[in-house]
């Protein structure tokens, strides 16, 4: 945890000198420089403080850079494939246990009945497709979603005549896993 950086580069990017961070605070620049240079450890209060100052919530100065905004881009997503290879898989990006992905379909393809730990969220895209999970089934088309509890088996198909495409956003407990795969 890098406390120091946060608040300097919070500041910089504010356009906040440390003589108005001073005055704003209370707390003297050597303070301030030697806590933007991890030099010392301030109090909760003193964090308060900063943050208070600075705008930003108190718990964004405490998170890591990996628990930051992750970002992807369009060109640098992972692709993968399912279903023998004709489903496509386009991972959008994920952040602890959730993830989200643009699945697609070709005409009369399904991904199989599955179920895993956690809930599951979908937006159709492009197509038409049938989404089943036990005796609850669905016809869906562009803009129509949907949401459910993944650990009862389900299956979608695309029931139309051209590539189906959805967005789908999976929360689940990572270390549930296990449980439903037996």
């Amino acid at each position: 945890m890098d406390i120091g950086l946060a608040i300097r580069t919070i500041r910089k990017q504010k356009q906040i000198t440390i003589m108005q961070m001073c005055e704003g605070t209370g707390l003297s620049k050597g303070f301030i420089s030697n806590v933007e240079n991890n030099k010392t450890s301030p109090s909760i209060a003193t964090l308060e403080s900063i943050a208070d100052y600075l705008e930003v919530p108190l718990p964004y100065l405490l998170l890591t850079p990996e628990q930051r905004m992750n970002v992807v881009r369009k060109d640098e997503r992972e692709e993968t494939t399912a279903g023998s290879g004709s489903i496509k898989v386009q991972h959008l990006t994920a952040k602890g246990a959730m993830r989200m992905s643009i699945v697609e379909l070709p005409p009369g393809v399904s991904t199989g009945v599955n179920k895993h730990a956690g809930e599951e969220s979908h937006l159709v895209l492009q197509g038409r497709i049938r989404a089943a999970q036990c005796e609850d089934v669905e016809i869906l088309e562009v803009g129509d979603s949907f949401s459910w509890n993944a650990i009862v088996p389900h299956e979608v198909t695309n029931i139309g005549d051209e590539p189906a495409v959805v967005l789908i956003a999976v929360s689940k407990e990572l270390d549930l896993d296990r449980l439903w795969d037996k």
